[in-house]
């Protein structure tokens, strides 16, 4: 029995709009990280700056190193439910925990704040990319028609822009409403961004799956490769398109830029102009 595909490999509305909101729970936690993290663990957590610097640093490079990984896993991975919703499905609730467990202060020992913090970062990230990989991986097993997929996109740029403003007016909200101690502040914060973060994910399998399975049950299995190529040749072998290289180095120094203003901001605000955490969102 053939399952019924829409005809022209046309999506729903309620399809897109379940896809674009699976970007709106991670695109907040993204940006109360870019924003908060450092000023977190230097002005609240008590760490030294180099040392605070490092964590992000670390993290960033145990992201380059996992995102290959997860995205080829993700491509071998043979479930019931398709390559990509087993893993956005179980590392959801991980994802939430340790964005949690980053805003908690456990320790006074310095070192022993470092090596907590960079742990749980390493978690998080990992955690992230389980998710994030995977989702964006959905758009070619959503449809195969280009016009289709363009719009696929559109509604997640949508919500990931939505999520990125929604973050700064919640910790507004947070911030006035707590108004007190910082450590209370952002481990009230940590807490309200990790059970919103992790709904849209459910949100996006439930609205989308019926039609990914439904492709699945109707395609055919796709044949094994004659040849396979090694991870790293294939790397080397994006690293010698001169046209990728540009818009690998666009997006680079793009997002460098952002994240940099973004990180330094928190401390022009309460640091230099002497204002408070709930100033800074306005």
């Amino acid at each position: 029995m053939k399952a019924n595909i829409p005809s022209a490999d046309k999506l729903n509305f309620s399809t897109k709009l379940a896809f674009g909101v699976g970007d709106f729970g991670p695109a907040i936690c993204a940006n109360i990280l870019i924003f908060y993290l450092l000023f977190f663990l230097t002005n609240v957590a008590g760490l030294p700056p180099g040392l605070a610097g490092s964590i992000l640093m670390i993290s960033k490079i145990w992201d380059a190193i996992t995102d290959p990984i997860v995205g080829i896993w993700s491509d071998r991975t043979k479930h019931p439910l398709g390559r990509r919703y087993p893993w956005m499905l179980f590392a959801s609730i991980p994802f939430g925990i340790f964005f949690f467990l980053q805003w908690l202060v456990p320790f006074r020992d310095t070192w022993s704040l470092f090596w907590y913090y960079l742990a749980i970062s390493l978690l998080f990230s990992t955690a992230y990319t389980c998710i994030n990989m995977p989702y964006v991986a959905l758009t070619p097993e959503l449809t195969d028609d280009y016009n289709e997929r363009t719009s696929l996109n559109s509604f997640r740029f949508t919500f990931s822009i939505g999520g990125s403003i929604f973050s700064l007016l919640l910790a507004r909200i947070v911030f006035s409403a707590i108004a007190g101690e910082p450590t209370t502040e952002f481990l009230v914060l940590g807490t309200v961004v990790a059970i919103i973060a992790v709904l849209p994910i459910y949100c996006c399998f439930f609205g989308t799956r019926r039609r990914v399975l439904a492709r699945n049950v109707a395609s055919s299995p796709l044949p094994e490769a004659e040849t396979h190529i090694p991870p790293l040749e294939q790397i080397g072998s994006a690293l010698k398109n001169r046209p990728f290289l540009y818009v690998i180095g666009i997006y680079l120094f793009s997002w460098l830029g952002v994240q940099l203003t973004a990180s330094i901001l928190p401390f022009f605000v309460v640091n230099w102009m002497g204002l408070s955490e709930e100033t800074f969102p306005q």
